[in-house]
């Protein structure tokens, strides 16, 4: 193509590149094993809750099944549910 320009060069740096898939992994198993530990803190009050039982289901078996990429939305679910019974547990 005879007119066409060429892009000029940005000023900004190129992005960093991402992490490697097992970095990734690592930093997903240890965000899902402090979870795990606030769940499992949570003492009798919080086991006889209906709710513990599924705080553990996604932490567990839906969070195995789960692609890389859909395992932090699992474990925001998680987080959340686990904050519930944490404020649930303290007002008993």
């Amino acid at each position: 193509m005879p007119y066409r320009r060429t892009p000029a060069p940005s000023a900004t740096p190129s992005p960093s590149p991402r992490a490697s898939f097992r970095e990734r992994y690592d930093e997903i198993e240890a965000h899902r094993a402090a979870l795990v530990a606030r769940l499992t803190s949570l003492g009798e009050a919080g086991q006889r809750h209906p709710a513990y039982k599924r705080a553990f289901t996604l932490l567990n078996a839906t969070f195995r099944r789960s692609k890389l990429a859909q395992r932090l939305a699992v474990l925001q679910a998680a987080a959340w549910l686990i904050d519930v019974l944490e404020k649930l547990t303290a007002i008993t």
